[in-house]
């Protein structure tokens, strides 16, 4: 045989086990393995069963039930059938990197993600460029802010941070904008209510808003706190809450592991 064709079996060969190497990668830490299905609408996936997609021009009719400005024709969608804290963490690090607009932010219960939600998160934008532009760093955000949700087979805890909160926190919480913002969530909510007052305690922190099944969880079963304050201050609180949240849920199954392995606080 022929030394270059040879040659050229061999990088085939190398090449198909390298790609067939880092998809097995990703399904060894839980990330899905993305097939893009031939759609340019399609953008790709993340943890959380969260699919991402861009519409460059929404029908004229459906774009005005939707109640988006008519000035943003295309839209970036983000859709997870786990979580809502990481995707709008994520979401908000988009708007801070891209010239868009978080227009909707929905959180439908779920049964997916076992006590607590799902989300629905929506990007206006002038440019479709841009739309695809808030969608990608939304999802690259996504490994980094599973990292402190942490799972097992009777609940979950998720906890969230930023030292300066944009206007995806804003929409969604009420945070301030420019300062430190955390979340916190506890399922089963009796966890969640005693990891709320374990934060509080730990820290001066200010309480911008606190959600119960009955008010504000579409009655997930979660506990949700989230507060505002020193950069300092809501890190403290963040990881009191964390500490015991993380004993009290072991108590109920497994110990409780980080979805992307990867803890960020």
């Amino acid at each position: 045989m022929d030394e270059q064709v040879i040659k050229k079996v061999v990088e085939d060969v190398l090449k198909k086990v390298g790609i067939e190497q880092k998809e097995e990668n990703k399904a060894n830490r839980g990330e899905p393995v993305i097939t893009n299905p031939g759609l340019t609408e399609f953008v790709g996936t993340a943890l959380g069963d969260t699919i991402g997609l861009v519409i460059a021009n929404v029908d004229a009719s459906l774009h005005e039930k939707m109640g988006i400005d008519p000035k943003y024709r295309s839209i970036g969608i983000i859709g997870g059938r786990t979580g809502a804290g990481p995707q709008i963490m994520a979401a908000d690090e988009a708007v801070k990197a891209t010239n868009t607009e978080v227009v909707a932010i929905e959180l439908p219960r779920d049964t997916k993600g076992g006590a607590g939600h799902g989300n629905l998160i929506i990007f206006g934008a002038e440019e479709v460029s841009d739309a695809r532009r808030a969608v990608e760093v939304a999802l690259k955000e996504l490994r980094r802010t599973f990292g402190d949700v942490y799972v097992n087979e009777a609940g979950h805890l998720e906890f969230q941070y930023t030292a300066r909160a944009s206007y995806a926190l804003q929409k969604a919480f009420g945070a301030p904008l420019g300062k430190a913002f955390g979340l916190i969530v506890g399922a089963p909510a009796a966890i969640g209510v005693l990891c709320c007052d374990t934060a509080v305690k730990a820290a001066e922190v200010e309480v911008i808003g606190y959600a119960s099944p009955a008010k504000g969880t579409s009655m997930a079963n979660e506990a949700i706190l989230f507060i505002s304050g020193d950069s300092g201050a809501v890190r403290q609180a963040i990881i009191a809450a964390r500490e015991v949240g993380l004993k009290l849920l072991s108590t109920l199954g497994e110990a409780p592991k980080s979805l992307s392995g990867e803890p960020y606080i």
